[in-house]
């Protein structure tokens, strides 16, 4: 796997334990965000190096989440129905820094709507949903921080599945290997070198 781990209880020790943080992995150019599939859907992007094969839709929104742990949550760490095949997907940081730009909450935030009319109108005409929810321990126990996951659709979606794709990365095998951990060895648990993610300031 071509992603570097380190030992989750000394990641945790010095991530932020409250707040909307997006932890990630990510370096001067890249950053990982994080997807679970079924195997037609997943195998398929691990041969090709791209989503956009015959069962992926890209008429429905896909969420993407920066937060491995906030993954293993969603997906019951590979276990649930369709969610079987983890992937690490590698964009670009100019391309993930605009996705952010372009995104609506999926709620009404009266900080940045005046009314809710408003909010919908962004809403309709955005590509991008953004939703903050309890990020969990491994165990899947909710947290006071708060992680982030991005919904794409249309345009931005399109170009998400294929020219903006830098790497697919199988993450299954990983993921299968750690799943015990959070019950029977914490200590021994790891995963993906994550920290906080600032995107970078235009204009």
């Amino acid at each position: 796997m071509n992603l570097p781990t380190a030992s989750y209880l000394a990641q945790a020790a010095i991530w932020p334990t409250e707040g909307e943080h997006i932890l990630a992995h990510h370096d001067g150019d890249t950053i990982v965000v994080y997807q679970a599939y079924r195997p037609a859907i997943g195998h398929y992007a691990i041969r090709h190096g791209r989503l956009d094969g015959p069962d992926f839709s890209l008429n429905r929104m896909s969420w993407i989440k920066p937060n491995f742990l906030w993954m293993m949550y969603r997906s019951g760490w590979g276990t649930k129905p369709g969610q079987e095949v983890t992937l690490g997907l590698r964009l670009r940081r100019a391309f993930f820094d605009e996705i952010l730009a372009k995104a609506v909450p999926s709620s009404h935030d009266t900080q940045r709507y005046a009314d809710r009319t408003t909010w919908q109108q962004a809403v309709a005409e955005s590509d991008v949903r953004l939703q903050w929810d309890p990020d969990h321990a491994p165990d899947g126990a909710p947290l006071p921080r708060r992680a982030v996951q991005l919904g794409l659709r249309g345009d931005t979606l399109a170009r998400f599945a294929h020219e903006e794709l830098l790497e697919v990365i199988d993450m299954s095998s990983f993921v299968d290997a750690q799943r015990p951990n959070p019950q029977s060895d914490p200590a021994a648990l790891m995963t993906p070198l994550e920290s906080i993610y600032v995107p970078e300031r235009r204009g």
